[in-house]
């Protein structure tokens, strides 16, 4: 019996999706940069799945650029915009301190083309305020970048309201929205941000393909340099299978979203009220209020949370400690960190992603198979 309760990780490929891709490994295979009738036939399909995509977030059709996932998304945005504005006097970037690793890294880099880093703090309960920007905020700043939804602890922050205060002091707004799908209405128009990032195997699509919204008015230098495709933005032959993939994706979340949320929220519910009843000496990481269903990051008190994964996986469950992004580097995470999370526990927490085909029972076989791999490892601290 296998329990996958890693979806913030990755989901698997919704069937349906995969049924819509499958003819554009093969019969449908041509370069839609071809200009001969085949290549003209993907390039439709390609210009339609785009027209697909800009329809579900509110965008207009020139500003989705289709990447290979949301990391070279945001490098695109962050290290394109910081490069086009090189010669410019706005030389500071504001990101907020739980940003993705691909945010962080890219933002570092930077510093190498004379640009200052600063890092937004995030409150207790894992929410970077509109407060908090304004007191980073003046007119040198040239982007400022937030994640709509944290992938470590869920927590949600309000991105119209940022949006609005970095505007306000002529700065660029980026943000990384991966974990958001479909759990928050995407509304560019709305949102007023100037970029934003998706990544399809968030949301049952296929891995190794992405997308960047990308105000058409604002002037970004491409990154990947070559033939030209996706408007001299991002060169190199397009995945038209995966673009397929993406826009299927996207479309099914959001068509069963009311649905999958009244399920998914259950379910959490009902878990997190069976943990901890089942378990003493837990606590979940950041806002219960302000956090998308899917996600339960719990802190289990003197014990190491690799212990418990591990444990866990020789019983079929699949979980995380954290960003599967960085599962090769044992260091502490960075964002319980900056939620104030007691360095002793830092360590020891355990994050729980559910999903679409997430069941009661599988939930009920986790608590029954954590509450045995807790006591028996707690029997072995030394702090109990």
């Amino acid at each position: 019996m296998t329990i996958y309760l890693d979806n913030a990780a990755t989901t698997p490929l919704d069937p349906r999706v995969l049924k819509k891709m499958l003819p554009y490994f093969s019969e449908k295979f041509a370069n839609p940069a071809s200009i001969h009738a085949l290549g003209q036939d993907a390039f439709i399909t390609l210009e339609g799945a785009r027209e697909k995509v800009a329809n579900i977030l509110n965008a207009p059709i020139d500003s989705i650029v289709f990447t290979s996932g949301a990391t070279e998304a945001n490098n695109l945005i962050i290290k394109g915009l910081a490069e086009a504005n090189k010669n410019e006097n706005k030389k500071r970037i504001i990101i907020s301190a739980i940003e993705h690793p691909c945010v962080r890294e890219a933002a570092k880099r930077l510093t190498t083309l004379g640009y200052t880093i600063d890092y937004l703090p995030a409150n207790k309960q894992g929410i970077v305020t509109p407060k908090a920007l304004e007191n980073l905020m003046n007119d040198d700043v040239l982007l400022v970048s937030v994640m709509m939804v944290n992938n470590e602890i869920g927590t949600i922050s309000d991105i119209k309201k940022l949006a609005s205060v970095a505007h306000r002091f002529g700065a660029y707004f980026h943000s990384d929205a991966v974990q958001a799908v479909p759990y928050l209405n995407i509304d560019i128009k709305a949102l007023k941000v100037d970029f934003l990032t998706l990544s399809a195997h968030k949301f049952y699509g296929p891995k190794g393909v992405g997308l960047a919204y990308i105000n058409p008015k604002i002037k970004i230098n491409a990154l990947i340099l070559g033939g030209g495709q996706e408007n001299n933005i991002r060169s190199g032959t397009h995945n038209l299978p995966g673009i397929i993939g993406l826009s299927e994706a996207l479309y099914l979340a959001y068509k069963e979203r009311d649905k999958y949320l009244k399920k998914i929220s259950k379910l959490q519910i009902y878990f997190w009220e069976k943990l901890k009843k089942e378990i003493p000496e837990i606590l979940l990481n950041g806002s219960w209020e302000k956090r998308v269903p899917a996600n339960l990051n719990v802190l289990f008190r003197y014990i190491e949370g690799e212990a418990i994964l591990m444990d866990l996986s020789q019983k079929g469950i699949c979980v995380s400690t954290g960003s599967a992004c960085s599962a090769s580097d044992l260091r502490a995470s960075y964002v319980l960190k900056e939620i104030g999370l007691d360095k002793n526990y830092l360590n020891s927490n355990i994050r729980f992603s559910l999903g679409r085909y997430t069941t009661k029972a599988e939930l009920d076989y986790t608590v029954k198979a954590l509450k045995e791999t807790v006591k028996r490892l707690r029997a072995f601290s030394p702090i109990t």
